[in-house]
Order: structure tokens, then sequence, then C-alpha cells
């Protein structure tokens, strides 16, 4: 699975944590490794909770145009507060929440089709869609931190 790929990514970037380019990202690869896996556990847990008949498509052309483009573009968006990292972030924290994304994403695809999360910006995704989010979030952080690491 793409998921368990990309955190063994994240957790490979551990290592570069205290690394800032501020020509590239004003946050720290710490930042963008604990965002990402705060929106993981997040849209997952959202997911398992959420009731499968609750879903009801909608047509939404931000989803429509980003989802086809497969990513997102730099600096549009600001992240929610309750997927914002704290002030101080620490390597346990990343440690204890790679693992808790790592037993959420194992849950995913045993999901019911109609499970569903409801983003701000995108409406209400279900399973496949929300998987999707997920993914080109994360990969949208990996390669900023890869472009941090360059620079």
């Amino acid at each position: 699975m793409k998921l368990l790929q990309q955190l063994n990514t994240l957790n490979k970037s551990l290592e570069h944590s205290n690394t800032i380019k501020p020509s590239v990202s004003e946050k720290g690869v710490d930042w963008h490794i604990d965002h990402s896996l705060k929106v993981i556990i997040l849209t997952s847990k959202t997911l398992i909770a959420s009731n499968p008949d609750d879903y009801k498509w909608k047509f939404n052309k931000w989803r429509f145009l980003i989802f086809l483009k497969g990513s997102f573009p730099r600096g549009k968006a600001k992240a929610p507060k309750r997927v914002t990292p704290k002030e101080v972030i620490t390597s346990t924290e990343i440690q204890q929440q790679l693992a808790e994304a790592k037993k959420m994403v194992a849950k995913l695809n045993s999901l019911p089709e109609k499970s569903n999360f409801e983003h701000p910006l995108f409406g209400m995704l279900k399973r496949d869609k929300s998987i999707t989010f997920i993914e080109m979030h994360t990969q949208h952080h990996i390669n900023i931190i890869n472009d941090i690491l360059k620079a």
C-alpha cells in the first residue's frame, strides 16, 4: 500500500527533523512530518467512526480539479488547527504518531466503501477518495521535505 511506503519515507526523514530552509518552506522537516501524521490519523479515525449511510455524493469543483491533477499547489492552503503541530515537536511524539498511523492505515481498506470523511474544501469523500486524499496530501509534504533537504 502506498501509504505504508509513505510512512516509511516520513520515518526515514526523521533523521533530518531539525532541518529548515526558509527559501523552500517556513516550516522545518519536523513540522511537515508531524502535520502529515496528524492528517493521516485524524482522517483515518473519522473514516473508521463514520456511518456509511451518511455518505451522499455531491459535485465539488475543487475536488474534481485537484484530484484530476493528482497534487496540491504549494502555499495555497493553511492547515486547520486540529492538524497543526505544536510549537515544540519531539521525536517521541512523532514516533508515537507513526505507530498509530500505521495501525490506522492497516484498517482502511477493510472499511465499508461508503465510510466517509468531510474535508473542509473537497466536501464529503468516501473511503477510496479519502485514501487518495491522504496519499496526495502526504506526498505533497514528502515533496516539500525533499526540496528542503536538497536546498
